[in-house]
């Protein structure tokens, strides 16, 4: 058999890990990326919806659809914002305040799960190396921006 690559274990990795989160997100009525909005949003001042694509990694087309799916479900509501009248700051409602700490909770269950499997030393190894990568990218250190 061939040797996976980085990539290969990378993708694979994430999306069990992110059918994990859709599963335990769905005995809630949520899914991974409300939860992972819902965590992003500051519970007290809100947050600017300009904010939130980049802080998720998100798209702002992928972004304003769950924004929508969450205010129709009552997780939050977007406000004027007070600074500048042409963005928004997106608010939590007490039910979003309260799926936040479910969200948080799933997240920090995973953590847990991991530390309790994995020496501190391979899990420093692996943010080491996860490190590394996002350099290389950012870098552009991979693949030249030159034209062939």
């Amino acid at each position: 058999m061939k040797e996976k690559t980085i990539d290969y274990v990378l993708r694979s990795t994430w999306m069990t890990i992110q059918k994990m989160y859709n599963e335990e997100a769905g005995k809630k009525g949520s899914t991974m990326a409300t939860g992972f909005a819902l965590i992003s949003i500051d519970p007290e001042e809100g947050t600017a919806s300009t904010a939130l694509g980049p802080k998720m990694g998100m798209e702002s087309t992928s972004l304003s659809r769950t924004l929508k799916v969450m205010e129709e479900k009552g997780l939050i509501v977007r406000k004027p914002n007070p600074l500048d009248g042409r963005g928004v700051i997106v608010h939590l409602t007490p039910f979003g305040k309260e799926m936040r700490e479910f969200s948080k909770s799933v997240v920090f269950r995973f953590d847990e799960a991991i530390k309790e499997s994995v020496s501190e030393e391979d899990l420093q190894t692996f943010k080491n190396v996860a490190h590394t990568i996002v350099e290389l990218i950012n870098n552009k250190k991979i693949y030249s921006t030159e034209k062939i």
